[in-house]
């Protein structure tokens, strides 16, 4: 489950400052869906997401900014550097218990029975007071993976609404069915006791699939759904949003990314707009390129929260991360079959992430004859096989699962203790420049709440030691290299060093 863990693992201490905001890059060509998935298809054309008349923030705000007013009232936890820059005269106060949140006994319930947390963690300590103390302020919120962030906005979502109202809202945007169906289970999870009623918008497979214009409107409190199948619900009016009063991307760096769902997200939120004018954004992610930050601005209102933390302090300080270079594409197999997976099956849990389906069902065929049993998900597959590998893998009956990106952002498995790159990411539109975000994205499935983990990335030839010198470039870091592929010890070593032996 996406952050079920408790909350009272260490965590990464971070200071707030965001990158420099650089100019938008126009693409020419069609954007390429993430994780080679497309969503489902909309029923309407999609009118161009520069079109909407609201007032723009300049981008200049959108970095961390010491001459603007920090809120004095917002007390930090004394090991944390997050620092959050607020709106208004709001007075916020850092939330060291769930109790000074004044939530519902239904939702401390679920929080302590359910979740078997203890108390906030850090992120969740400062940023659950912004969502949940009125006006209710839009908030663009990141931090690094693994540190609580699902829990903020679905604890905001869940406090939100009221349950004898059946109608919609709140509303959660994500980029993957997967990413979908995990936070709602989260939310049903957490919300067991207090009644409301949640609904999960994503494609359906044939076996399954229902008509739009034979659905019953959507009377669930709570939808959690992907953007082409909202958009299209709504088109529909299945699905009405004049009673949302909150509305949450996960992952929104890529839901509003120009390879990723902008036009879908900002139609949605125009649309809502026009129906709710008070509804609160959350905008939710580990990363926030550069680009993004000059579409933040047609989301969020100009009186809003903000919360960043360092790219280079992202990472997760628990995660070893490793360079072993390969002479050949045979010697990756090798390596993940004689060195990696020999210690890996006795230490939890493995995801491989490679970069084109034909490596995954290359490397899957390998593995097997190999007589490693072995699962692979990637977006060829159908909706009930992809939803059949995630749960297996989330219920440990299978150790090892290869991956294109589809799973590398948000999906929480507390036992993976290994993640391996077969390839390294790299950007769509220029294949000679590293996907830091993704990067960052991928390692992040190890080592989740502070706990042991140990990335290895596998090089093959000048492009990739190229692209991995401009990732420890960008994150102002050095991977530590393993010696010589072909020696056992020098991967003991290695796990060693991670604490994982």
């Amino acid at each position: 489950m996406a952050e079920t863990a408790s909350n009272s693992a260490p965590s990464t201490s971070t200071t707030a400052e965001a990158p420099a905001p650089q100019e938008t890059k126009k693409t020419t060509e069609a954007p390429v869906r993430w994780a080679d998935m497309e969503d489902e298809a909309s029923e309407e054309p999609s009118t161009s997401s520069e079109d909407k008349g609201a007032p723009e923030l300049g981008v200049e705000n959108l970095k961390i900014d010491e001459s603007k007013k920090i809120n004095k009232f917002l007390d930090e936890p004394e090991d944390s550097n997050i620092k959050a820059v607020t709106s208004g005269e709001t007075p916020y106060t850092s939330a060291f218990t769930f109790e000074e949140l004044n939530l519902s006994p239904e939702l401390l319930k679920g929080l302590y029975v359910e979740m078997k947390f203890e108390k906030p963690s850090k992120i969740q300590a400062i940023s659950l007071p912004m969502i949940l103390t009125p006006p209710h302020l839009d908030l663009i919120a990141q931090a690094h993976n693994g540190s609580g962030k699902t829990t903020c906005f679905t604890l905001g979502m869940l406090s939100r609404v009221d349950p004898n109202l059946k109608a919609p809202q709140a509303l959660c945007i994500c980029p993957t069915r997967e990413l979908a169906i995990q936070n709602l289970e989260v939310l049903r999870k957490m919300g067991k006791h207090t009644g409301i009623t949640s609904e999960c918008a994503i494609p359906m497979d044939s076996s399954n699939y229902i008509p739009i214009n034979k659905r019953a409107p959507v009377i669930a409190q709570v939808v959690i759904g992907t953007p082409g199948t909202i958009k299209k619900w709504m088109s529909a009016k299945k699905l009405g949003v004049s009673n949302v009063k909150i509305l949450v991307f996960d992952e929104a760096d890529h839901m509003l990314a120009e390879d990723g769902f902008k036009d879908d997200s900002l139609r949605i939120m125009r649309d809502i707009e026009k129906m709710s004018s008070h509804c609160q954004v959350l905008l939710f992610s580990a990363t926030f390129s550069d680009t993004v930050k000059n579409f933040v601005s047609k989301i969020v209102k100009r009186d809003h929260n903000q919360l960043f933390v360092k790219k280079e302090e992202l990472s997760l300080e628990s995660v070893k991360q490793y360079k072993v270079n390969v002479p050949d594409e045979l010697s990756k197999v090798m390596v993940i079959k004689d060195r990696i997976l020999e210690f890996g099956e006795r230490l939890g849990q493995t995801i491989i992430f490679v970069r084109t389906r034909n490596s995954a069902s290359m490397l899957h065929k390998a593995l097997v004859e190999f007589g490693y049993d072995v699962t692979t998900i990637q977006g060829a597959l159908n909706q009930a096989e992809r939803d059949k590998i995630v749960k297996e893998f989330k219920d440990g009956l299978t150790q090892v699962l290869i991956s294109t990106d589809l799973l590398a952002r948000g999906f929480d498995q507390q036992q993976v203790n290994l993640v391996i790159n077969y390839d390294l990411p790299v950007k769509h539109d220029n294949r000679v420049e590293p996907d830091c975000e993704v990067y960052l994205h991928r390692i992040g499935r190890a080592g989740r709440f502070g706990r042991k983990g140990a990335v290895f990335n596998l090089l093959c030839g000048d492009m990739d030691q190229m692209i991995i010198s401009k990732i420890e470039n960008h994150f102002d870091s050095k991977i530590a290299e393993v010696p010589d592929w072909r020696n056992e010890e020098d991967f003991r070593t290695a796990l060693r060093s991670a604490g994982l032996l």
